[in-house]
């Protein structure tokens, strides 16, 4: 398996491939929208389980997560699907899914440590994905975020990233994050979130 494969620890492994798995729940479960029926959902499914392998490579040797460089994880893990030999179609969904996407502008503006370039989620699946990972954090401990929540959170980067998480919510819908997923997963929210 790819994550074991890159992992450089147990902890890091269940951090992120938890999350990876989560998130392809509540894409599973907007998918189930009639309106939604047309898109691929194995390459959704690729592309939620792949989304975060590159925040292996921001492990040290001591397994702690650089935090400073965390914004790279899409580039890395574009990188890391490159060399072993993915598709540019599942490419994609690492080095296109962070916030609501990336521009030139946010990259210069924002003294951000990528090459200049727009990041930005083309597809109906890599909007999809982008959109299902914006409702799960990596944090400690980890936490589902309601759409309000994302909104409010996504707000310190400017009106322009609320504008298109609201474009994302008015074109994949809610997810309901109250129970089960469809992949068996369960949402476990903590207090205050």
């Amino acid at each position: 398996m790819l994550h074991e494969k890159h992992a450089p620890t147990a902890e890091a492994f269940t951090l992120v491939h938890t999350h990876c798995e989560i998130v392809w729940g509540i894409a599973e479960q907007l998918l189930s929208a009639p309106h939604l029926a047309h898109l691929d959902a194995e390459l959704v499914r690729a592309g939620c389980l792949l989304h975060d392998i590159g925040v292996y490579r921001l492990y040290g040797a001591d397994g702690r997560l650089d935090h400073e460089n965390y914004v790279r994880h899409g580039l890395l893990g574009h990188e890391i699907l490159e060399a072993e030999g993915f598709p540019e179609t599942l490419r994609r969904f690492c080095s296109h899914h962070t916030g609501v996407g990336l521009t030139r502008h946010d990259i210069a503006s924002q003294g951000l440590p990528l090459p200049p370039a727009d990041y930005l989620a083309e597809t109906e699946e890599e909007r999809l994905v982008m959109y299902a990972d914006k409702f799960h954090t990596k944090s400690r401990p980890s936490a589902f975020l309601s759409p309000d929540e994302y909104a409010a959170h996504v707000r310190r980067f400017g009106e322009d990233k609320v504008t298109a998480f609201q474009a994302l919510r008015a074109e994949f819908g809610d997810p309901d994050l109250t129970g089960p997923l469809p992949s068996g997963g369960s949402v476990q929210r903590v207090a205050g979130t």
